[in-house]
């Protein structure tokens, strides 16, 4: 029956081939407009690190003065040098990540290549274990490392290609800032987004191309990349140097359980009460311990012009509709007349009524077909545009599948009202008419 119904409605195209196409059209306006702002918001939303979001946390703590404290107010997002030293010393957590964005130059050993200035990022051994970062070749340096300052690092496939040629340049040495790096390891092409362990580095479409131990990077010197807070002057003017009141880097830990969360944030409480008793610390323990999902919904990561533009497509959809049940209820009313006979014929009002419903859901795939194209379109006009995330505004399988279930589901409502008005038709009325 329902091939009988496609066989009814593609007669009926033909039949009134205008009226079809201006469906189709605006059908597909409205869901090539909505697509592609739901499948931008959709990028932008999307779980940076799956499986682990709810595994890792970032720490929060409160060092600064008393005078000016307030209520209720949150602790810097960042710490400084001496609490990210002292909880990676102390070890509390399944996996530590001190870290901060910095920027140096590379000095290749070829002829042919320039010395050339990259993004990379300074941080601890159990990093890349606990950001699922994948190697092509070799692995990420020790713990041993960290404390020996060892002149190690990890580059990305991208570096190790352009620089060597090759992946495989492990135990190969760079010249970096001045200084030769012994590489461990290349990591596969690699960046989340958003870039949730380090928003002050950048929120979308931040590429680190190496990564250095921070006790090494501290003493090379390496410049800095982010955000820096201070409260009062530094040794030497050095926001990043022991004792100095700043806060400039970032600590995330890994903990498997939300007992195992319970206990760390204890531990914290009772580091800050240590801190305050040794005189470092002023006010009260203000901690913070946030997994992934809830650090970036504190950020407020995603773009408020990003939902605003969804909720306009979103209307500019429902106005499509509004217009496509008014030109499906001419359709289906000029043809009272047929769907008299079939009544007369014995068609119940349910088989009528699927029948038109059929009809509009396949008015729904032809839209879906050309919003497609629109939203294919639309993104392509994203990626040109100057924003940090323009380059992820790409339809995967999953907004693929969606922009045809939303087409079909659209043409489905709209046709509701119009196939219960058509199915209403009295058989004797029309043909008396006729």
């Amino acid at each position: 029956m329902f091939a009988y119904y496609l066989d009814l409605a593609r007669r009926s195209f033909r039949r009134n081939l205008a009226l079809t196409v201006l469906m189709v059209v605006a059908i597909a306006f409205g869901v090539g407009a909505s697509m592609t702002t739901l499948t931008v918001l959709h990028v932008l939303a999307a779980d940076p690190i799956p499986g682990k979001s709810h595994q890792l946390y970032r720490v929060q703590l409160e060092p600064r003065k008393a005078n000016g404290a307030r209520p209720g107010d949150e602790p810097p997002d960042q710490v400084g040098y001496d609490d990210g030293e002292g909880l990676l010393r102390a070890a509390r957590a399944e996996r530590q990540a001190w870290m901060t964005g910095g920027g140096t130059t590379i000095q290749p050993d070829r002829a042919d290549l320039k010395p050339f200035v990259i993004t990379g990022r300074w941080t601890s051994a159990d990093f890349f274990a606990m950001f699922d970062a994948p190697f092509a070749a070799g692995g990420a340096w020790t713990a041993a490392d960290d404390a020996g300052h060892a002149r190690v690092a990890v580059i990305t496939r991208t570096l190790a290609e352009k620089v060597f040629g090759t992946t495989d340049a492990v135990g190969k040495s760079l010249r970096v800032g001045g200084a030769p790096l012994r590489i461990t390891g290349v990591l596969e092409r690699w960046s989340p987004q958003p870039h949730f362990y380090d928003l002050d580095a950048g929120t979308y479409g931040v590429k680190e191309e190496i990564l250095v131990p921070m006790t090494t990077a501290l003493e090379l010197k390496y410049s800095h990349q982010g955000g820096t807070n201070c409260w009062g002057p530094s040794p030497d003017g050095n926001s990043q140097a022991p004792g100095a009141p700043c806060v400039w880097s970032q600590f995330w830990v890994e903990l498997g359980s939300p007992a195992k969360a319970d206990a760390y944030r204890e531990f914290l409480v009772k580091y800050s009460l240590e801190q305050k008793a040794a005189g470092r610390f002023q006010r009260d323990p203000a901690v913070r311990l946030r997994d992934v999902t809830d650090w970036l919904v504190y950020r407020q990561v995603v773009p408020s012009d990003a939902k605003l533009q969804t909720w306009i497509a979103l209307g500019f959809l429902l106005v499509c509709l509004i217009n496509t049940v008014g030109l499906l209820l001419t359709k289906f009313l000029r043809r009272s007349g047929e769907i008299g006979v079939r009544r007369a014929l014995g068609a119940s009002k349910r088989s009528i009524f699927f029948q038109l419903l059929v009809e509009a859901g396949t008015i729904g795939v032809a839209g879906g077909a050309l919003g497609l194209g629109l939203a294919w379109a639309g993104l392509w006009a994203v990626r040109h545009q100057p924003t940090s995330y323009a380059e992820l505004a790409q339809l995967d399988l999953p907004m693929l599948a969606a922009t045809f279930a939303l087409a079909v589901f659209a043409s489905l409502l709209a046709g509701l009202l119009p196939a219960w008005r058509g199915c209403q038709v009295t058989p004797a009325i029309q043909l008396k008419s006729h």
